[in-house]
């Protein structure tokens, strides 16, 4: 049984699936500021997220705000059917979520809008960035400190929605 039959290499570490090796994953986490609740971050990884979605694996958006994704990864191609949205209820929640979905290896991109990490939190998502098997993307709304007349300075389309009430 110590004869080795035909050219395949001994040790099952060195066995390697050819068709993960050609398509490597860019994995880590990156962490963004936005200024318009990702829309331009979103906007930019549409070209990426088309192609992993291709994939056969999960697009993982949690807690996505309403600024129209799906139309926007729908014109990018993206395939809708893998792309997973995931609501929590609170920051804990969100981590969890996120650091689940990194690692599971079902995912090949996962985008979490969340306000801004403090420093533990952030030594977390270092933590979890060793042993993703996905791209990760933190996108931290700054809009969270803002009080509602800058925001809707900021936001021409609030600005001019009409405030109704009942007269008596």
């Amino acid at each position: 049984m110590n004869t080795l039959i035909g050219n395949a290499p001994r040790h099952p570490g060195l066995w390697m699936d050819m068709a993960s090796a050609a398509a490597p994953v860019k994995q880590g986490i990156e962490t963004k500021q936005t200024a318009n609740q990702g829309l331009t971050e979103l906007t930019q990884l549409c070209g990426q997220l088309a192609v992993l979605s291709q994939q056969g694996r999960w697009i993982v958006l949690i807690n996505p705000p309403h600024i129209g994704y799906k139309q926007i990864l729908a014109n990018a191609n993206v395939r809708m059917d893998r792309v997973l949205l995931v609501h929590t209820k609170d920051e804990v929640e969100t981590l969890w979520a996120m650091e689940k979905a990194l690692t599971s290896g079902t995912s090949s991109a996962v985008i979490t809008w969340t306000t801004p990490l403090d420093a533990r939190d952030n030594r977390r998502i270092q933590l979890v960035a060793k042993s993703a098997l996905a791209q990760g993307v933190i996108i931290e709304d700054v809009n969270t400190h803002l009080r509602d007349d800058q925001l809707n300075a900021s936001n021409p389309v609030a600005a001019t929605q009409l405030n109704l009430s009942a007269f008596h």
